[in-house]
């Protein structure tokens, strides 16, 4: 009785606490890193960069609807100003395992890695990656806790070059790893970054209650790193050689086969949350509430994480 008669404001008052710990346990799977945060400067203002290197970087999980054990992860990086992207799949996103992503794909961009910009993740804030980047001269940089728009460049990526492909199901085993980066080291990041053109956006006018936005010429990112005149001369000729020879129709063939191959490998396990208990939670409830009634059931079931606790 005393919870039917309760105010709405007076419930979010005394559970304000519990719902800001759920509210940052939920979001997304990206663990606090507590290390170094004194030491990496966290960046506010606009990219604005004529030279390649400055880079974002963060990480796509594939844990389906179940974030239990260990399952597969896509490092994923991103260049500024011409929008190359590479990325790397690892089991879990322990610090060794994505530093060790991290160096691979330097090898694999055509041009020398200036700037690493990420979310407070512990797979990023590190010592293994802060001592990397003092050594090689790399400016690190980190966004605001909880602030998805400050890294918006990797987050637009994570969707058209990951999550577009990979879909949400769960990848737990070496063997799907392996199978990713099969795919993420040499047809996609083909077929991505010599063949597929996009549009920068140059700047936005107000006019009147419309806000403009001016575009540039759509480009690939090959174009754009030729066109900075900053690349390394000879990754870059060889690129352009190959984008000569390889056919994109091909590519994008291979691509949907070893896409299917990857798909044998999901893992399709239910939650726990969404098992049988759930169901019988549904069973014992009353059979018609009212409106009032309904509302704090949904308040209390989204609080204390059961699912669909009423209808």
């Amino acid at each position: 009785m005393k919870l039917l008669k309760i105010s709405s404001r007076q419930m979010d008052r005394r559970l304000r606490s519990r719902k800001l710990g759920i509210k940052k346990r939920i979001y997304g799977c990206t663990k606090p890193g507590t290390l170094l945060k004194h030491h990496i400067p966290i960046k506010t203002d606009h990219w604005d960069v004529d030279t390649p290197g400055f880079t974002e970087v963060d990480t796509v999980s594939h844990s389906g609807n179940n974030a239990d054990g260990a399952f597969a992860y896509s490092v994923n990086q991103t260049d500024i100003l011409t929008g190359w992207v590479e990325t790397r799949a690892v089991l879990g996103k322990a610090e060794k395992g994505v530093n060790q992503a991290l160096e691979e794909m330097e090898i694999d961009f055509p041009f020398k890695i200036l700037g690493i910009d990420s979310d407070n993740g512990s797979e990023f804030i590190n010592y293994s990656l802060w001592i990397r980047c003092e050594q090689q001269k790399i400016q690190f940089t980190r966004g605001r806790p909880y602030k998805k728009d400050d890294n918006a460049h990797i987050e637009q990526k994570n969707w058209t070059h990951v999550r577009k492909l990979m879909g949400w199901n769960r990848y737990d085993s070496w063997e799907a790893v392996d199978l990713m980066n099969d795919l993420y080291k040499n047809e996609l990041r083909l077929f991505m970054n010599l063949f597929m053109p996009s549009a920068k956006l140059l700047k936005k006018e107000r006019v009147g209650s419309r806000l403009i936005r001016r575009y540039d010429e759509p480009k690939t990112p090959l174009d754009r790193v030729i066109a900075s005149k900053k690349g390394d001369p000879a990754r870059v000729a060889r690129l352009k050689a190959l984008r000569i020879i390889v056919d994109p129709f091909e590519l994008s063939r291979i691509i949907d086969c070893k896409m299917k191959r990857i798909f044998e490998k999901a893992n399709y396990r239910q939650s726990p949350k969404s098992s049988g208990e759930v169901r019988e939670i549904q069973k014992k409830q009353p059979a018609k509430l009212s409106y009032a009634e309904k509302d704090i059931m949904k308040d209390i079931s989204r609080i204390f994480g059961i699912k669909a606790l009423v209808s």
